[in-house]
């Protein structure tokens, strides 16, 4: 059990970078719906459940060392080499997108240049992304806990605060959808996303697993506490619709609202996950290409880092965060293939 609670947590850490930190992208894929996005969290919960269970014990049963090692099996030589470059491209951009995150909220909080946050989250996961996977998988984990905690007293904070009626707030929280798409086409294409994020990571995770019944326990962990945060962050903006609609950062105001010294904690918890992001991304990218046990391993690391830093200052940010709704398809046909996978082997068992 501490061991699939281990990789629970790390599941959870490893997405909350890319897919929680601000809060606007619950409201986008979620909040905007009104009372549709509660039922939007749970199949959500439902669906990061139940794909990371199969990607914990596949993973664990054909004991892959990175993602390459399982997209291939899964998909085959034509698709698997479509699928393991988008990948990559992909991991190295969020990686990006973390080390630029982490630079802008910094000088927002702090005042600091955004170029000196930007090396200062760099260098620290440069240095963690050097240690073994057990130690980052502990890291990683780490978080959650003081995630959790910290949202739950946002949320019962905003709901013993909030001003309107969830009826009246669900009507401004509709002013926000920029979105056509049914509210489980978001939900669906939001867990997909995030699958994209935390694939390679969690197949590099689970690949050291020898049992799988573990390794998959702690998929479905994951996955409810993932669901869990989805619905806390939810029922917070919603009660608070009327204060946060149109704020970047609207999980911040909220922190601010209570207390400086909350704010000021939330600030910690942003750049928290955007490092547990940063580290996922960046050693996922790494071992793709590169055996952790080899020397050549950390000096790709440095480059790899430099490389970052140096695309975050140009303005590529802004180029792959237009990939992120491309990933929400390349996630989905990850989920179909590592599936399909799932019960092919459950199929031989029987």
């Amino acid at each position: 059990m501490k061991k699939s609670l281990q990789i629970g947590g790390a599941y959870v850490g490893i997405i909350v970078g890319a897919g929680f930190a601000s809060g606007q992208e619950i409201v986008l894929y979620f909040t905007s719906y009104g009372f549709k996005g509660v039922y939007g969290a749970l199949l959500a919960m439902v669906g990061f459940s139940i794909v990371g269970m199969c990607v914990a014990q596949v993973s664990s049963r054909l004991r892959t060392a990175s993602h390459k090692d399982l997209i291939y099996q899964i998909s085959g030589n034509a698709v698997g080499l479509i699928l393991d470059y988008l990948l990559s491209l992909f991991l190295f951009g969020v990686a990006v997108i973390m080390f630029a995150g982490a630079g802008a909220t910094l000088q927002q909080m702090f005042g600091l240049p955004i170029w000196l946050g930007s090396i200062c989250m760099i260098l620290l996961t440069i240095a963690t992304v050097m240690m073994d996977v057990k130690s980052i998988i502990n890291i990683i984990a780490l978080a959650t806990p003081y995630l959790l905690a910290i949202v739950s007293i946002i949320a019962i904070y905003a709901i013993a605060t909030m001003d309107l009626t969830f009826v009246e707030q669900a009507v401004i929280a509709q002013q926000a959808q920029i979105s056509s798409k049914s509210w489980w086409v978001t939900a669906l294409l939001y867990m997909s996303f995030n699958i994209g994020v935390s694939f390679s990571l969690l197949t590099v995770m689970c690949g050291s697993v020898r049992n799988d019944k573990i390794a998959g326990m702690g998929g479905i962990i994951g996955g409810i506490l993932l669901g869990a945060l989805i619905l806390l962050i939810n029922f917070s903006l919603l009660a608070k619709m009327n204060v946060v609609i149109g704020l970047d950062i609207p999980m911040l105001a909220l922190a601010n609202e209570i207390h400086p010294l909350v704010g000021l904690l939330m600030t910690f918890s942003l750049l928290g996950m955007i490092y547990n992001t940063a580290v996922g991304m960046l050693y996922s990218f790494m071992v793709r290409f590169f055996k952790p046990d080899r020397p050549s391993f950390k000096v790709a690391v440095i480059f790899i880092g430099v490389l970052g830093f140096l695309a975050s200052l140009a303005g590529f940010t802004t180029l792959v965060a237009k990939l992120y709704a491309v990933m929400g398809y390349v996630g989905l046909v990850l989920i179909i293939f590592i599936i399909s996978a799932w019960f092919r082997k459950v199929r031989r068992i029987l």
